[in-house]
């Protein structure tokens, strides 16, 4: 017999969904962002960085996404504080970064500036902690005991990120300082979240370095994190892990916690593999979740 008081109880119902690396200035990708949909009116959206390099670009993507979900999360990858020219936000480093801070709270979306939502969909009740703690160079080139000597191998290769070009660390004297700097503060923002709480800790680079080991070019791996955070996701008791950067979209699993890859990537790279399920469930954990390539 149907007990009363259950008539008053809401079910919870909605899905988390992550997606990251829209580069929207491919008209490919932008078309990708177009067709972006919730699944149910419930649906949360993380947006894992690299939404795009100019300002309008970005703004018109979030614009777009936030109208459409019932909430955003974004953290910044690195296109987004590239400074390219003939972009009328010609802001660097962290100015650049704040001001897309202010942009998302115009539009309503969570930063790694706000207070981290709690997801109480299914499979939750998470923290949904989006972070921003760039690289410092320490996934370093096999052999090499410093950075100067990690970056000349690389130049050597023929490998360069086009960071150290575009991203600058403004204030900081360099990109690994400012790492630093967002290391601690996120440190102590993660340190305060309720105990009996898990996490689904967001970041546009991956928070370990094994998912940087089947890179095509291993050299690009020093602009791919930091060590700093290598056992972030026992510490904050992780439910999952999300991050972009890569362009290689797949689970892995690390001391037991799921990492998601969930990068679109530029078109000559997602083409090849076909279509596949855009943007991707984070939770409640899906059916289909296991090791391996996201198909």
């Amino acid at each position: 017999m149907e007990d009363e008081n259950d008539k008053d109880v809401a079910v919870p119902t909605g899905n988390l969904l992550a997606i990251s690396d829209l580069h929207v200035a491919y008209q490919d990708n932008r078309a990708v962002t177009e067709s972006l949909r919730p699944v149910t009116e419930d649906d949360w959206l993380i947006v894992a960085g690299d939404v795009g390099e100019r300002y309008a670009d970005i703004e018109w993507a979030l614009t777009l996404l936030a109208r459409r979900f019932a909430r955003v999360i974004w953290a910044p990858g690195n296109h987004e504080l590239w400074t390219v020219p003939q972009d009328p936000c010609d802001l660097r480093g962290e100015k650049r970064y704040l001001h897309l801070v202010e942009l998302c709270r115009g539009l309503g979306i969570d930063t790694p500036e706000d207070p981290y939502p709690v997801w109480d969909g299914p499979g939750g009740p998470v923290a949904v902690a989006p972070l921003f703690v760039l690289y410092d160079y320490s996934f370093r080139v096999p052999g090499a005991d410093s950075k100067e000597e990690s970056l000349r191998r690389a130049r050597e290769a023929g490998v360069v990120c086009s960071d150290e070009y575009f991203l600058h660390p403004d204030p900081y004297p360099a990109r690994e300082d400012w790492c630093r700097a967002r290391v601690a503060y996120s440190e102590r923002r993660l340190a305060a979240v309720d105990p009996d709480l898990r996490t689904v800790l967001v970041n546009h680079w991956p928070l370990v370095r094994e998912p940087t080991r089947i890179l095509r070019y291993p050299d690009f791996a020093q602009w791919c994190g930091t060590e700093l955070t290598a056992d972030w996701h026992l510490r904050f008791r992780a439910a999952a892990g999300v991050y972009g950067h890569l362009h290689i979209p797949r689970v892995t699993r690390h001391d037991g916690v799921r990492f998601e890859e969930v990068s679109v990537g530029y078109p000559r790279e997602w083409r090849p593999r076909g279509p596949r399920r855009l943007p991707r469930q984070i939770l409640p954990v899906p059916a289909d979740d296991r090791e391996g390539f996201i198909h």
